[in-house]
């Protein structure tokens, strides 16, 4: 035998286990740190990918979504409708029930004055202004498909007086009111000048 006491080689037994014992908290603190490490980038992947998709969402959305601009001619005869965005194919124009009018299809896409100025002149004085709300219907071209959108928007109009003709009405302005919409929205809306 060594020149080993019982003693002594309790204490180097006692020895090799605190280092053991060392080493394999080591590997464990090793193992959770790399457990850590993974967890928190699949987190950050999985951010990235729900910001990404939230992206591609929004401008899928945006690039869907048909914002008409109005543009006055003719003296306010005319109201040509446009969206620099889209090649609009179809517009449908729906006026409030209780003016009597059918809804409208132009093909140049704009609205004439003489298609709501004769109920409208009837049931408003002379000089008034206003907001005719009108259901605004579009098919249009997103890349290989069509889609269809509707939005309410505001024909804002003005009527003066003129001698020996009656009234005429003018349009001065389009804004979008809301998006989506019904007739039963427009009716709703409507509130004649006089009221």
């Amino acid at each position: 035998m060594s020149g080993e006491t019982p003693n002594e080689r309790r204490e180097a037994a006692a020895t090799r286990r605190r280092w053991v014992t060392l080493a394999e908290i080591v590997a464990l603190a090793g193992v959770v740190i790399a457990a850590l490490t993974l967890w928190n980038s699949w987190q950050e992947r999985r951010a990235q990918e729900a910001e990404h998709t939230e992206a591609v969402a929004s401008a899928t959305q945006a690039h869907g979504r048909v914002q008409f601009r109005g543009t006055v001619s003719d003296g306010g005869r005319r109201l040509v409708l446009a969206d620099p965005a889209h090649d609009v194919t179809d517009l449908t124009i729906a006026f409030p029930t209780s003016l009597g009018l059918s809804a409208q299809t132009p093909a140049d896409n704009a609205i004439g004055v003489d298609m709501f100025s004769g109920p409208l002149t009837e049931a408003v004085g002379d000089a008034h202004q206003g907001r005719l709300p009108v259901l605004v219907t579009a098919r249009f071209l997103d890349g290989d498909a069509t889609r269809t959108t509707s939005g309410i928007y505001d024909i804002v109009w003005r009527t003066d007086a003129r001698l020996l003709r009656g009234r005429v009405a003018r349009i001065i302005g389009f804004r979008l009111r809301e998006r989506g919409g019904s007739v039963a929205r427009v009716d709703a809306l409507w509130k004649p000048a006089h009221q």
